[in-house]
């Protein structure tokens, strides 16, 4: 089992820093650091252990071990095939089917993508638990951003406030939708008569949701969707809520006939990476169960 670790090389425009000012430019926080040096991580400047007292010179190796993560007693690991889109040291972005939970509850404390994650860490000797950066409901399949560390999580989370996370869905909906494009914003609340359905209330939550018309079918409309914001079933009860409810969305209204899950899908993820700067776009396909509904 290998730790999660973070490598580079000082540059010329570094040298004479102290370690400590080099670690801070890495956004590795007062509070990582205080778990590097107590549990059980280590700092290393060409293979040798340093204080963060430390003087780096041009040319240094950095090397950040950080500590290995404790599980959760209560998420097993198990061994669930993952359809894996992209993957590096850092970051993996998997194509979720749907009917996969994304995390243990009481209704399903097995079989979910978490404990999926788990078994397959253990696979590649990863000593991380989950973190997961983009979730999805359970009957919502495509692209989803996992981190492999806390502290990749923590600097994806800094992405996800300041919006430079951008997903975007494709939803089959009920009925023709007469604007070929437009922003609900309306805002989202819990349903006083249930724990789990929401509404469009005015004491709730800012909502705001972008969409586009892709293909108008017999009864049915194709919609590329865009959110500003992230609410608990966010575009299902916005589509809703404007008379096109998602088709097999019957908590909201839709029909079951042609699909039994809610048609919605998360197709295209853009992230930097945390470490490259690499602006990355992966895309996924619709699935077969959708598919089928507009052919």
């Amino acid at each position: 089992m290998k730790p999660f670790t973070l490598t580079w090389t000082i540059s010329p425009a570094e040298a004479g820093k102290l370690l400590r000012e080099c670690l801070r430019e890495k956004h590795i926080s007062k509070a990582a650091l205080t778990d590097i040096k107590f549990k059980g991580g280590h700092l290393l400047v060409n293979d040798e252990h340093v204080t963060v007292r430390y003087i780096v010179q041009a040319g240094d190796e950095v090397e950040v071990v950080f500590p290995p993560e404790i599980r959760s007693e209560d998420m097993a690991a198990e061994c669930i095939p993952l359809d894996i889109v992209y993957e590096d040291d850092y970051v993996l972005v998997i194509n979720k089917e749907a009917g996969i939970p994304t995390i243990p509850s009481r209704e399903h404390p097995t079989g979910t993508l978490a404990n999926a994650l788990l078994g397959y860490y253990d696979t590649i000797g990863l000593m991380s638990t989950v973190h997961i950066v983009t979730r999805l409901d359970k009957d919502t399949s495509g692209l989803m951003l996992i981190a492999k560390n806390r502290f990749v999580h923590h600097l994806l989370a800094k992405q996800q406030k300041t919006h430079k996370i951008a997903r975007m869905y494709g939803a089959v909906v009920h009925g023709k939708v007469e604007c070929a494009s437009g922003t609900i914003d309306a805002p989202i609340g819990r349903k006083d008569t249930s724990i789990i359905e929401r509404e469009v209330r005015m004491d709730g939550q800012k909502a705001v949701t972008h969409y586009i018309i892709d293909s108008i079918g017999e009864g049915y409309s194709v919609v590329t969707l865009q959110l500003e914001t992230g609410r608990t079933h966010q575009i299902r009860v916005h589509m809703s809520h404007i008379g096109h409810p998602l088709l097999g969305d019957d908590l909201y209204g839709g029909r079951t006939d042609v699909i039994e899950r809610q048609a919605l899908h998360s197709k295209q993820l853009t992230f930097t990476h945390p470490f490259t700067d690499e602006q990355l776009m992966l895309h996924a396909e619709l699935p077969e169960d959708m598919a089928r509904t507009v052919t």
